[in-house]
């Protein structure tokens, strides 16, 4: 009995170890080009625009397109398409990212008295046209600055540090090691003492109405398009300040779209962050840059799935997520980060890569799908309650970044 006992116990160990091996297997390389080939298509002909602009929601009880954060939303296609053409070479995605960079750079300000030289990055949503953000910028510049490295044409980098500079003179707070968030776009002025992030909170404070701000690494790009040092000073003040201000648990916490009092935790936010740190560990070798961005790492290996798949609102005491909501573009931007992480020697996230990798491949909708707009889409649903009915949506982000993740993704595991 004992003897059959073992031998059954083996065989359990070894079914479970085949179906480990299975789930988590690397992908084969036909389907990661197949995949970013299809997702690219998806970005260039159906999240933007004949005008080069992001179409950013999806509703899809309605069958509509609404916009959230378009000057971000459009960067970040543009930033995927260049991905996927420095794999591919396929002239019709270069002119997708091109078509994409014209309309970002539209949007400079050029006759305000007090804006000239920002652009208008309108965040929409809830607080409305009227305010430009921070993030909205800087979330987007990383593809504007990498269209003018590609294309050889500075005229995409210019706008871009033209609104760095705005920025950093008007937003920067170095002695708190942070940038004010957000701007009233019909004054100019920057909004220093209350934001309509916290519409509802009588009194804010300093970490309501600005943070370090380092999403899309800005001045970085800024400092070596322009060669200017202060936007190069101003990167790495924001990166240590990040590092001082960086939680127990590995986030930040005390800045939203994070809420401490909830114990939630936004999908991308804290990932932003440890990208920038990543910038600056790349720009100086210090370690505790590459530290710091490891343990926002941790976090979201903690909280992805066994199946690779992460929630819109994740937790840091334990609260199973909101399943309600999908989220594709933190499986993709996860991945980013770990595989950075990994070439430096992390190799604890590994397994997470593969699972990433393997999620990414499996939850996309189909290319021959009767719907046109979500042909060839990742998964990122997003369900809300809005004025009085169920917001239900597939955003465009988890595309763009899984076409970011198949493209690192091909260089880290196939080269």
């Amino acid at each position: 009995m004992k003897r059959n006992s073992t031998r059954k116990q083996i065989s359990n160990l070894l079914i479970m170890l085949l179906l480990f091996g299975n789930l988590y297997a690397q992908p084969k390389k036909e389907d990661i080009l197949s995949a970013l080939k299809t997702c690219a298509t998806h970005v260039a002909d159906v999240i933007l625009d004949s005008a080069g602009r992001s179409r950013c929601d999806y509703n899809l009880t309605e069958g509509k397109w609404y916009e959230y954060e378009v000057p971000w939303h459009t960067g970040q296609a543009v930033y995927s398409l260049l991905a996927a053409y420095k794999i591919t070479h396929d002239p019709a995605i270069l002119s997708a990212a091109r078509r994409g960079g014209d309309y970002w750079i539209s949007m400079e300000i050029k006759d305000h008295p007090v804006l000239k030289g920002m652009v208008a990055a309108s965040h929409g949503d809830f607080i409305g046209g009227e305010n430009y953000v921070f993030a909205t910028v800087s979330d987007g510049t990383p593809g504007i600055y990498e269209l003018s490295r590609v294309t050889k044409d500075q005229k995409y980098a210019k706008v871009a540090t033209n609104a760095a500079a705005w920025m950093l003179q008007h937003m920067y707070y170095p002695e708190q090691g942070v940038c004010y968030d957000v701007i009233e776009a019909k004054t100019g002025t920057v909004m220093k003492e209350n934001s309509p992030f916290w519409q509802t909170k009588e009194k804010q404070t300093l970490n309501d109405v600005a943070r370090p701000n380092t999403e899309g690494w800005l001045f970085k790009d800024a400092f070596s398009f322009s060669g200017d040092k202060k936007f190069k000073d101003a990167f790495l003040l924001l990166c240590n300040s990040l590092v001082e201000k960086q939680g127990p648990e590995g986030l930040w916490m005390q800045y939203m779209p994070n809420h401490a009092a909830e114990k939630s935790f936004h999908p991308r936010f804290n990932l932003w962050y440890a990208e920038s740190l990543l910038e600056a560990y790349d720009m100086t070798g210090e370690k505790k840059y590459i530290e710091a961005a490891a343990k926002v790492a941790r976090v979201h290996a903690k909280a992805q799935q066994k199946d690779g798949t992460q929630f819109y609102e994740q937790f840091i005491n334990g609260t199973e997520p909101d399943r309600g909501s999908i989220c594709g573009s933190a499986v993709a931007f996860s991945g980013i980060v770990w595989m950075r992480l990994a070439k430096a020697g992390y190799k604890e996230f590994e397994q997470n890569i593969q699972r990433s990798a393997t999620w990414l491949l499996n939850n996309r909708y189909a290319a021959d799908h009767p719907d046109p707009n979500l042909r060839g889409a990742v998964i990122e649903t997003r369900a809300r309650t809005k004025k009085g009915k169920i917001w239900l949506v597939n955003r465009d982000i988890a595309t763009s970044f899984a076409v970011r993740f198949f493209a690192d993704y091909l260089n880290f595991q196939y080269r």
